[in-house]
């Protein structure tokens, strides 16, 4: 999920760039998970049912990242 990420994104570009289609079960193996382990926050972590809610990759989550990177190069 972290490498499909670029900038601000809804839920919708997230699953769309994933190719899943279900909403819930995105949210239970994909969304929460990267939330709880601090890689994606959230803009407006106030109002988490916003339908102007959008998920960017934290600090930790691009570390992650530059670690896969490394590993694959």
């Amino acid at each position: 999920m972290l490498g499909t990420m670029s900038g601000e994104m809804s839920r919708v570009e997230i699953q769309a760039a994933l190719g899943l289609k279900g909403r819930a079960n995105f949210e239970e193996r994909y969304l929460k998970p990267a939330i709880e382990m601090e890689l994606v926050d959230m803009t407006r972590p106030d109002r988490p049912r916003s339908s102007r809610q959008r998920y960017r990759t934290t600090a930790a989550g691009l570390e992650v990242l530059e670690k896969a990177d490394k590993k694959g190069a």
